[in-house]
């Protein structure tokens, strides 16, 4: 696998635990409410997963061998993304804090 490869799964796996791990809209944009809706974090990881998606697209376009994908590459990615999401949404909803 190169490194580009490589750069694309850390990056998914950062991307997909940023809305479970702060209380800001894409960790910048301050929000009113104190915490995030558990929709607006949905939300959140379906837009992260399509811009981490265009960034692996276009590194693969870069490299020069642009593959044509169908919907099962798009389900086993996205399932892969929300794989990723897991140990944020167990820090965010599954652990107690006293």
């Amino acid at each position: 696998m190169s490194a580009a490869g490589w750069f694309i799964v850390l990056l998914a796996l950062v991307g997909a635990n940023l809305p479970f791990l702060n209380q800001r809209l894409f960790a910048f944009v301050p929000m009113k409410a104190e915490k995030k809706s558990a929709w607006l974090r949905i939300a959140e990881l379906i837009v992260l997963y399509l811009v981490v998606g265009a960034l692996g697209f276009m590194l693969e376009a870069r490299a020069g061998n642009r593959f044509d994908q169908g919907w099962q590459f798009y389900a086993i990615t996205f399932s892969l993304f929300i794989v990723f999401a897991f140990p944020g949404f167990t820090f965010q909803y599954l652990v107690k804090r006293r």
